[in-house]
């Protein structure tokens, strides 16, 4: 192949790494033949390479036209139109391996010339170094497939956005399908925030799956869900458990009164690593909150009688029941005491407030209300990790850590779909705190990121990763893309809204996959994330087709735009658009129904309103 053949101009304009060119005459036709196959000239997001001594640049097509000329030169042009803007990316030396980055830069007059599939090939290449995994093929060669490295991939951290229906949850399940391959990654180390209940079915295989109301005996065969509220720190527990604090001064003597506790645990049943010197309100050491909460409910809204010579706690003034038994409450089961009403009138027994009440009411009876509900049971009745009046547990922390990043399988899935909505900030933010703190200690140990790093794949990240929120998410997923790389935790964001994200959080991201995305503030966010000059090239990502996606950064060797190949129908999310008229027939259709067919004689909607009721969309009836 001769360098004619490729030719399209000359470098007449460098502005950093923009380089503007005017097309040469030859190129007026728009298309080539090279090595017996067409190619269309000026094509946005083709690559180009310009030659220069032994090495070769490398650059992509951003602009093509009137609007290419350079600004010096517009008045100069009578025939604007045969301009090309190139944004360059890298280079390599000739017939050698491509590399980012530019060690010299092009001058007036260097030719520029069409990179052909076979150069592109080289540029793309080594398929079979262990290191690269296969999601697909480059979207206008076929023959070329779309490699990621994943040692970038997984401690760069990377972002996944696109729009609803663009194949966002196909392409991270592709992605997921590839990193757990046991064959060539037999400790693969994987966790997914599975917010909607998604992946259940993608990687069942490959996966456990902890859920909040985890059924054995499903399909999934799923596993429960516990996060003991003791693991964690002082204000995921105010979050969770309280509520807010308008009054420092109260927080205070809560936060004294969970310290004494921990201590009292401490001394009870020691635990190695811990000691009463180094213990902090923060530490994970088990303690009883359904004690803590009764002792401060009594305080609060205790009343008592006046005896002399004794102290007021030891003459509570009880209501009784219909069997004249004391109302004492029930602490393990978050049951209240109820006391009797304040007497002061003269003839009257006199019934007092305890001295020194706590004005902590309101957070005391929002936590009653949760020790009570078992839809928090996840957190406060946390099976065999609740602590007893003691603090003593049966399973400890090490157990809880195994099952989620030590199993024999590469994915845990936490499927959070049943989780309350107005802790879900809060208990996302502590499950990534957890696991954050437990490989950041451990990262000399075998079990640590360093040894076994750690991909943590999040889910709707817009929901808990944004700036609205006072969310705890936020702050430690930017603490995770910060300095996880040196502990080996890796961040993956899934989002079909990046303009919600924090800003921080995607500017750490190294590699993006961007799939199709029609909103200009979403395409603005990734286009300023994005470490690489290619504004032309996500600009292509209104037009991009379902399953199809730009791959910029660190761990590919060149943007890509890429054709992600979809796992196998049994390996795909539960994510499909419904049907509204199917072209297959009810017996052959994977997923059968829409407006086409015959309705169910007498529909059963009250297996519907099961479904509601048990939050749940797997019942018994139609598991």
């Amino acid at each position: 192949m001769s360098n004619q053949e490729t030719y399209l101009g000359d470098v007449q304009d460098v502005s950093g790494t923009t380089v503007s060119i005017s097309l040469s005459t030859e190129s007026l036709t728009g298309f080539v033949y090279i090595d017996g196959q067409g190619y269309r000239i000026g094509q946005i997001g083709s690559f180009i390479r310009i030659p220069i001594g032994f090495i070769n640049l490398f650059g992509i097509i951003s602009q093509v036209g009137a609007s290419a000329v350079p600004q010096s030169q517009i008045d100069n042009q009578a025939l604007g139109n045969r301009w090309m803007t190139i944004q360059l990316i890298g280079e390599g030396p000739k017939n050698g391996v491509f590399q980012r980055g530019l060690s010299q830069y092009p001058t007036i007059g260097d030719e520029v010339h069409l990179v052909s599939e076979k150069e592109l090939k080289n540029i793309y290449g080594q398929p079979d170094r262990p290191y690269f995994v296969k999601i697909g093929h480059i979207s206008n060669a076929d023959s070329i497939p779309a490699l990621v490295d994943v040692n970038k991939l997984v401690t760069r951290h990377s972002v996944i956005v696109g729009t609803t229906g663009s194949g966002k949850s196909t392409t991270v399940a592709s992605i997921m399908n590839a990193l757990s391959d046991v064959e060539r990654y037999p400790s693969s180390r994987i966790i997914m925030l599975d917010l909607h209940g998604e992946y259940g079915q993608a990687l069942q295989d490959r996966a456990y799956i902890y859920k909040i109301d985890g059924d054995s005996k499903s399909k999934l065969k799923e596993k429960k869900l516990y996060i003991p509220f003791w693991a964690l720190n002082f204000d995921e527990i105010c979050e969770i458990s309280f509520g807010e604090f308008k009054d420092e001064k109260v927080k205070n003597i809560v936060m004294e009164r969970v310290l004494k506790y921990k201590l009292d645990s401490l001394k009870i049943s020691p635990r190695k690593g811990a000691s009463a010197d180094t213990l902090s309100v923060d530490s994970p050491i088990p303690f009883n909150i359904h004690q803590l909460w009764y002792e401060l409910y009594v305080e609060t809204f205790g009343t008592y009688r006046k005896v002399a010579g004794s102290k007021p706690k030891d003459n509570l003034a009880y209501e009784t029941d219909a069997n004249g038994e004391d109302l004492v409450g029930d602490p393990s089961k978050g049951i209240a005491p109820v006391f009797k009403h304040v007497e002061m009138g003269a003839g009257e027994e006199k019934i007092n407030y305890l001295p020194g009440s706590l004005p902590i009411g309101k957070q005391l009876l929002l936590l009653g209300t949760k020790l009570r509900i078992p839809r928090y049971d996840f957190i406060f009745n946390p099976d065999k990790w609740l602590p007893d009046k003691n603090g003593i547990v049966i399973k400890d922390l090490d157990l809880l850590l195994k099952n989620w990043i030590g199993s024999d399988r590469p994915v845990t899935i936490l499927d959070l779909s049943g989780v309350p909505a107005d802790i879900l900030q809060t208990t996302i933010g502590a499950l990534l705190r957890l696991l954050y703190e437990a490989l950041f200690w451990a990262r000399n140990l075998s079990q640590g990121g360093r040894h076994r790093p750690l991909l943590i794949v999040m889910e709707e990240a817009h929901i808990y990763l944004n700036d609205n929120s006072k969310g705890m998410a936020s702050k430690i997923v930017q603490r995770i893309v910060k300095e996880g790389r040196k502990y080996g935790i890796g961040a993956m964001i899934v989002s079909q809204r990046p303009s919600e994200i924090n800003p921080t959080i995607l500017s750490q991201c190294g590699t993006f996959f961007a799939l199709r995305l029609s909103n200009a503030a979403d395409r603005g966010h990734i286009t300023s994330a994005i470490s690489d000059n290619l504004d032309g090239l996500t600009g292509m990502l209104p037009i991009l087709r379902t399953g199809e996606a730009i791959i910029l950064g660190e761990a590919v060797k060149l943007p890509m735009r890429t054709t992600i190949e979809a796992p196998p129908k049994n390996r795909r999310p539960d994510s499909q658009d419904p049907i509204i008229y199917d072209e297959v027939r009810k017996e052959d259709s994977q997923y059968p129904g829409g407006w086409g067919i015959d309705m169910e004689p007498d529909p059963n909607y009250g297996e519907l309103v099961e479904t509601w009721r048990s939050q749940n969309p797997k019942i018994d009836k139609v598991k």
